[in-house]
């Protein structure tokens, strides 16, 4: 029951972690359970690269930062994405999905529902929020002690071929094996995605680990012990819905939704 509480409770962290490196003996363990996740036929395609040092990470963090400047100013972000943006609890408790934008800059408040549209992101340019928001976004990732790079074997990863589709899923196992397992440890972790989003940026990055032809750089990840308190970036989200049973399962066919008891 431990085990499935923990899983219930698992979460993003959106703000800072402690200035404490993660010990050896925890960044290890991570490692263990990541490799118990399953993979086809037990191929394990799945690479990791464990980043400490420094200036790494300093580097890594003004390419994400700089790339949220760039995603937010063009309103690229807001235009993928969109979709998912709830402004009100209501919505959200219809939904059950999707991210409620409850907190943000004064001056936008008056604006909740607008501040996503072309008027909006108008707005936000000439109060600065782009820059304001790459600033946070560097300022976290430049503030984790550890930074994680996961990889595949691009002799399992072939896209094309149903091998690409297990060596995702295996990796994905993997990789919430290690969500959970944070918890535990009174650690966090967070996506570091805006330099994805960019080809150049995500280059620049494979670049700066020296990523061999073999491997395919999928994503890159922050975590670090949790502080006691919580400071929330400029703009940010909730997101601890989810959808009920109804919405998202099925008894025997596909049109007979299962009724939550």
């Amino acid at each position: 029951m431990d085990l499935i509480e923990g899983m219930l409770a698992r979460r993003t962290t959106n703000g800072p972690f402690r200035p404490d490196p993660v010990s050896r003996e925890h960044q290890h363990l991570l490692m263990r359970v990541a490799q118990a996740a399953p993979s086809h036929f037990n191929s394990q395609p799945w690479r990791f690269v464990l980043i400490e040092n420094p200036a790494t990470i300093q580097e890594i963090a003004r390419i994400s930062g700089e790339s949220m400047t760039e995603l937010i100013d063009a309103g690229i972000f807001f235009e993928r994405y969109r979709r998912y943006f709830r402004f009100t609890e209501r919505e959200m408790d219809e939904r059950r999905d999707g991210i409620h934008i409850d907190h943000l800059p004064g001056p936008l408040k008056p604006f909740t529902k607008q501040v996503f549209s072309d008027a909006g992101i108008k707005l936000m340019r000439q109060l600065g929020v782009p820059r304001k928001l790459g600033e946070d976004n560097r300022r976290l990732v430049a503030g984790s002690p550890l930074l994680l790079a996961v990889l595949l074997d691009r002799t399992e990863y072939v896209p094309e071929q149903l091998s690409g589709f297990y060596s995702v899923f295996g990796m994905g196992a993997a990789m919430e094996n290690i969500w959970n397992a944070v918890g535990v440890l009174n650690m966090g972790i967070q996506f570091i995605s805006t330099p994805m989003e960019i080809p150049r940026q995500w280059q620049a990055i494979q670049t700066l680990l020296r990523v061999p032809d073999d491997l395919a750089l999928m994503a890159v990840y922050r975590l670090g012990y949790l502080p006691e308190g919580e400071k929330r970036p400029t703009i940010d989200w909730s997101s601890r819905h989810r959808k009920r049973l109804e919405q998202f399962v099925s008894r025997d066919t596909c049109d007979v939704p299962e009724r939550d008891a």
